[in-house]
């Protein structure tokens, strides 16, 4: 889908930012004036212009909190967490010892809190007992009612954070009588930053407490928990599914049965020379492929930041344990919906590989490009995305 940029990466992280208007994690007029400022490719004007509009909109939240408006005050707060998230998005370089990327995550974190603060139900930082340490959550609830009540548990991706997931289908499960737990693991949002704990593939044993905490949430009606997997979340949950039985379904949002050298894609005869450990050649060529190209170089320097290597060639090997075997598939019991971008090159394919092996019931959605709703991760499309999940749903908890 053609948004504004011409450059691929831009295109698709813009629409991912605008597409979360409807829960007021944009407003399309910003994203456009913000959008105006940044040259193809530019990843410095990409902060610096995104910064700025998150400076300007979290003042006119504290503008309106102060005249005794929270609803508005709520809204720019929300937008403000937004905006922060997205202007770090491209800070890679050097992630460890970058001081705009505790910045500005930080920010994104506490008008987020805010926000929280002045929702219509109870919210809360959660903290979630984890290997000697703790795992950071935001607990949203329906009400104050004290009723147990359906929830979605929210499983970050590759590049996402616990804040995301409020526009992505947190405000979507509350509107509906879901409560909603976001949390960062090892590898994302404030696990890495702040902690500098990377990635890891057995993910039963990270979302595996989560759902012990979840399960001693009076609120939270154990029967009905729901988990969502966000782009590699997709697999995270599959993988903790495998595993452990206790939920009531998962959403693959997408279907992914391999992460292996799919992020971004290394040409066969590169890919050859690492598989065959000849990093001295291997090093070079990727080199050059993230000098020219964005999502390349965005995705190469994400890698070996989450997942805690120390260059693109261990970074490629690495992918090749976020893999879903034969053996791990069949153990899934848990009803699962498998949605598929029709557009989507990242995991082209897998979707429908992964739906021919599960045992478990589940059902394959194709969302098309011809209702926008065809990229990765259906970004841009958030309504459709958020229908076709509580239809299932519905159908799937009765």
């Amino acid at each position: 889908m053609d948004f504004i940029f011409k450059d691929q990466a831009f295109k698709f992280e813009t629409l991912r930012t605008a597409g979360f208007a409807g829960d007021a994690g944009a407003d399309i007029g910003e994203v456009l004036v913000t959008s105006a400022l940044i040259p193809e490719g530019d990843e410095e004007a990409w902060t610096a212009a995104w910064k700025a509009t998150a400076e300007r909109t979290a003042k006119r939240g504290e503008d309106s909190l102060q005249a005794g408006d929270p609803v508005s005050a709520r809204e720019a707060f929300l937008r403000a967490s937004s905006y922060y998230r997205t202007a770090e998005f491209y800070r890679r370089q050097d992630p460890v010892n970058d001081p705009l990327v505790l910045e500005l995550s930080r920010l994104s974190k506490d008008y987020m809190v805010k926000a929280g603060g002045l929702l219509d139900g109870p919210f809360r930082e959660v903290s979630i007992p984890y290997e000697g340490g703790h795992i950071p959550g935001y607990l949203f609830l329906v009400d104050d009612s004290g009723e147990p009540r359906p929830t979605v548990i929210y499983t970050n991706g590759f590049d996402s954070t616990r804040e995301e997931g409020y526009w992505v289908i947190g405000a979507a499960a509350l509107r509906r009588g879901y409560n909603f737990l976001a949390y960062d693991g090892p590898g994302q949002g404030w696990m890495i930053r702040e902690e500098k704990m990377p990635y890891r593939p057995d993910w039963e044993n990270v979302l595996g407490p989560v759902v012990d905490y979840a399960m001693g949430v009076p609120e939270i009606d154990n029967s009905k928990i729901v988990h969502f997997g966000y782009s590699l979340g997709g697999y995270l949950v599959a993988r903790y599914a495998a595993n452990d039985h206790r939920s009531a379904a998962i959403v693959c949002n997408d279907g992914l049965l391999t992460f292996y050298a799919s992020y971004p894609p290394i040409p066969a005869p590169t890919l050859r020379l690492v598989e065959d450990g000849k990093d001295t050649e291997a090093i070079p060529l990727l080199e050059d492929l993230a000098a020219n190209d964005t999502n390349a170089r965005w995705g190469l320097q994400n890698g070996v930041w989450v997942n805690g290597v120390a260059n693109f060639a261990e970074y490629v090997r690495s992918t090749r344990d976020y893999t879903l075997t034969t053996d791990d598939i069949h153990r899934i019991q848990t009803p699962v919906l498998i949605l598929e971008g029709e557009n989507d090159k990242v995991f082209a394919g897998q979707s429908n590989k992964l739906a021919e092996e599960l045992k478990a019931p589940h059902t394959h959605v194709l969302m098309r490009a011809a209702d926008g709703a065809g990229e990765h991760c259906h970004e841009g499309a958030m309504f459709q995305l958020h229908q076709t999940i509580f239809n299932f749903l519905a159908e799937t908890l009765r």
